[in-house]
Formats: C-alpha cells, sequence, structure tokens
C-alpha cells in the first residue's frame, strides 16, 4: 500500500468520525437539548436553582422562594397541593410544575459579553433568572379557610371572586410540608389519607342537596315550575323499588319553591327531577358544563355523571337532590355557586394574574374562552332569593352573618356506608357578591353543622379583606 493512500484512507476516517461527532452534537443540542435542559435531575440544574422565579400571593406575599438552603414556602401546609414542590429527585408539582418554564432560570450566553453581564450581575454560574409568578391568592383569606378546614381530618374548600372567577383561597386537608419532600416523599406517598391529593380540584364527592342550586336554576330555565309553585311533602316519595326521604326523616308540608329549597326537601325535588324527566337533567346540567373537567391553570378531574341508559324512575328522583351515581368536585360546585352570583354566566376560574420579569415588567396571563350561561339572569335572581331564604330560615342559618345578607345551600351527602360528606355553597353579599365559596367535610355529617360555620368564617374574612 502507497504511503498516500494509507493518509488518504486515514484521512477520510477521520472526516467520517468527525462527521459523526457533528451530528452527535447537533442531536443533543437542537432535539435533544429542550428535553434535557427540562429535566428536573439534570444535576447542572443545581448551580442555577438559587435563580428560580418566585410564586407571590396577590398582594405580594412570597408563598415559594429560593435561598440557598434551598425552596422555601412561608404558608407552608396550607398551600402545599396548590404550589406545590419542587426536588432534584422527586420532580415538581402544582403551580411549581404547572409553571415551571416560566420560573426556572436558565444558563446566559457562552460569549464573553454573556459572561462578564452575568459576574456583574453577581450571578457567576451564569444564570438568567426566572420569572415569578404573580397569584391571584389573598394570605389571609387562605390562612383562614385553612384553619378552619383543619380542625377536621378530610376536608377542601375553594374561595372565588365570582365577578371575574379569580381565586382567591383553595385548601385541602390533610397536607403536608412541601419544603420536607425529600425527607417525607415515601411515607407520604403510602399513607391512606392521600395527602398529595388537592381535593378541591380533583375530590369527586356527591355532592346532596348543594346540587338543589342546579336542579332549582333548571326546572326554572326550563320552565317545569315557577316561584309560585306548590308542593306538599310528607316526608316519604316511593318511587319504584325505592323510597325518597328526608333527613332525619323530616316532612316539610306545603312550600312553594323557595320553602322547598330553604328547608331543603328531598321529596320536593324528586318530584321536580321526575317531572322534567331523564333528557331533560341531562341536558339542563351540560348547560352548567358539570361531567367535563373545569378549565383551569391546574389538574382538575371530570364530573362523573351516571349512565344516562341506566336511569331508573328512581335513580333520576335521587339525582334531583345530588344523590345516586354522580359526584363532582368543591371547584365545580364553587363555581355552580359564582354563577347564581354572577347572575347566571359562569365566570372562568383562573389563579394566575401575572407573571413578572427579572426587570420588574409585568405580563398579565391571557385568559380566553367563551363563558357558560346556564340560566338567565332573571333565573339566577329567583335562585338567589332562595339560597338568602336558606340561611335566613331554613338549613343554612350557621352561615348567617350580622350586617351582610349571604347567600347559600347546604348538603348532606348521604353514602352506602358511614357518615354523610357535609357540603355548603355561598356567596355574599347576596345582593352584590364578592366571594364565592364551596366547603366539603368528609363524613362531617350535616350541611349545615360542619360545612356551613367553615363558609361563614371564610366569607366574613374575605368580605373584611375587601372592604380593607
Amino acid at each position: 500500500m502507497k504511503v498516500n493512500d494509507a493518509i488518504a484512507r486515514l484521512t477520510a476516517l477521520f472526516l467520517i468520525l468527525f462527521g459523526l461527532l457533528a451530528v452527535r452534537q447537533a442531536w443533543v443540542q437542537v432535539i435533544a437539548g429542550p428535553r434535557i435542559a427540562a429535566d428536573p435531575h439534570d444535576p447542572r440544574l443545581s448551580l442555577l436553582a438559587p435563580y428560580r422565579g418566585e410564586i407571590l400571593a396577590s398582594d405580594g406575599t412570597v408563598l415559594a422562594r429560593s435561598t440557598a438552603r434551598g425552596r422555601e414556602y412561608p404558608l407552608g401546609a396550607s398551600l402545599a397541593q396548590t404550589v406545590g414542590y419542587l426536588s432534584s429527585r422527586y420532580g415538581a408539582s402544582g403551580l411549581e410544575a404547572a409553571f415551571d418554564t416560566r420560573l426556572a432560570p436558565r444558563p446566559a450566553g457562552n460569549g464573553p459579553a454573556d459572561q462578564l453581564r452575568s459576574i456583574l450581575a453577581g450571578r457567576p454560574n451564569g444564570a438568567v433568572p426566572g420569572e415569578s409568578v404573580v397569584t391571584t391568592l389573598d394570605p389571609q383569606i387562605q390562612t383562614t379557610l385553612y384553619a378552619a378546614l383543619s380542625a377536621y381530618p378530610r376536608a377542601a374548600g375553594i374561595a372565588l371572586d365570582p365577578r371575574t372567577g379569580a381565586v382567591l383561597a383553595i385548601a385541602s386537608v390533610p397536607s403536608f410540608d412541601p419544603a420536607g419532600i425529600d425527607a417525607g416523599f415515601a411515607a407520604l406517598s403510602a399513607d391512606e389519607a392521600k395527602p398529595f391529593l388537592n381535593r378541591a380540584l380533583q375530590g369527586l364527592y356527591p355532592p346532596g342537596s348543594s346540587f338543589k342550586i342546579v336542579v332549582a336554576g333548571n326546572a326554572l330555565q326550563d320552565g317545569t315550575v315557577t316561584p309560585e309553585s306548590s308542593f306538599e311533602d310528607n316526608g316519604t316519595l316511593p318511587v319504584g323499588d325505592f323510597v325518597v326521604h328526608d333527613d332525619e326523616n323530616e316532612a316539610t308540608g306545603e312550600q312553594d319553591l323557595s320553602g322547598a329549597f330553604a328547608l331543603s326537601s328531598n321529596v320536593d325535588f324528586a318530584k321536580i327531577a321526575l317531572d322534567g324527566g331523564v333528557e331533560r337533567w341531562f341536558d339542563g346540567v351540560a348547560r352548567w358544563g358539570i361531567g367535563t373537567a373545569p378549565d383551569f391553570e391546574l389538574a382538575t378531574v371530570r364530573d362523573h355523571l351516571p349512565v344516562r341508559a341506566d336511569v331508573t324512575p328512581s335513580v333520576l328522583a335521587q339525582l334531583g337532590y345530588g344523590q345516586a351515581d354522580l359526584t363532582v368536585t368543591p371547584l365545580r360546585m364553587g363555581l355552580v355557586g359564582a354563577t347564581i352570583a354572577a347572575g347566571g354566566t359562569e365566570p372562568r376560574p383562573f389563579i394566575v394574574r401575572s407573571f413578572r420579569t427579572p426587570e420588574g415588567e409585568e405580563v398579565y396571563a391571557a385568559r380566553e374562552g367563551s363563558p357558560l350561561r346556564p340560566v338567565s339572569s332573571t333565573v339566577a335572581d329567583q335562585v338567589r332569593g332562595f339560597m338568602v331564604a336558606c340561611v335566613e330560615r331554613g338549613t343554612g342559618k350557621a352561615a348567617a352573618l350580622p350586617d351582610v345578607a349571604v347567600a347559600g345551600k347546604t348538603g348532606t351527602a348521604t353514602l352506602a356506608t358511614g357518615t354523610a360528606h357535609a357540603w355548603f355553597v355561598a356567596f355574599a353579599p347576596a345582593d352584590a357578591p364578592r366571594v364565592a365559596v364551596a366547603i366539603v367535610v368528609e363524613h362531617g355529617g350535616y350541611g349545615g353543622a360542619a360545612a356551613a360555620p367553615i363558609a361563614r368564617r371564610v366569607i366574613a374574612t374575605a368580605l373584611r379583606r375587601i372592604k380593607s
């Protein structure tokens, strides 16, 4: 073999190897680069971690921040499922995960000018700080909600501004310390109480009589009843092989629709559902979006509806007062209350108000989509009146405030076994609503006894905050 031929072959081999290296480098930089950069287990991110953006409440209170000791969560367990956690070992959850691309710092450019700017800015690791996420949460309302729910082993609640859909507070019990996630993850994952579960967004419960808000609104909208319709409740109503009865075997007697609602007559609302029929029931709940997952920045779950073909008269009677094979989330019921408060138009819920750049520029989050309008303003006003009556002279008296008219509805969702779940859905002031709430206490019993006092405390705090 001639020397020149050997050199030519060796040169060709090196060219091929360099070509393969170039292709590999291009694949890493262009194709795999974004995925690698987003991997929370990438050890390079530990150098950038101190420059991760903050998560803030609406008044600027810090909900999450990075320090030399790691990620800190000043409100701790009260917002753990919503704000979430950040771990190099277990990844991220909540807002930390949903807005990671906004919060995450990124490496500065490799050019000399980029490196010099990083050094002059006090960031020798070459980091470009992440943006801050500004939420709609109010720390005082949040603290009140979480403290009230914590009196029970398992409970959840949400407070919204019905005018805009802004989430003012959201809590789920039991909770956990997000700052200690690395040490506690295994035990928390194995806990049968499911502290990682955000019950306000992902907990499915039969709504019980709180669902009478929807049933009354739909019946008025469809014209199957009027506010003056008369009902007779003698305590029981046989439907096929099932007997409808009121809570604790009460009988509300003869009432108009407002009285049947305020006194929470299961018998009367079973009759309303039966008179409307199966198709009307399903068409009516669809107008509220029930049966879908609410559109929200954090993960929500779809409400569970019964199979239409399986709805017998006895099942339809139970659906009239929020029982049978129907489950919804506290978020859904919060939207139901907010829809009545907003005059029949459902506000789109949101928890992120804006993003703040490292330079301090405020970039407001875009919110798109056509709002649902399940009932007219006239019907909404009628149901509002029923809800006021429920608090003033019905099952929701425990939610009453001295100088403010509160509109509300109790729910006592019975179960096949165990104590019923307690519900309360409300808004205030009734004539000019500023806050809407939905509370559920798992196995809390009577809604007026367990859930209504929690709603009262949250509403009182929210109205004080609005005035201040």
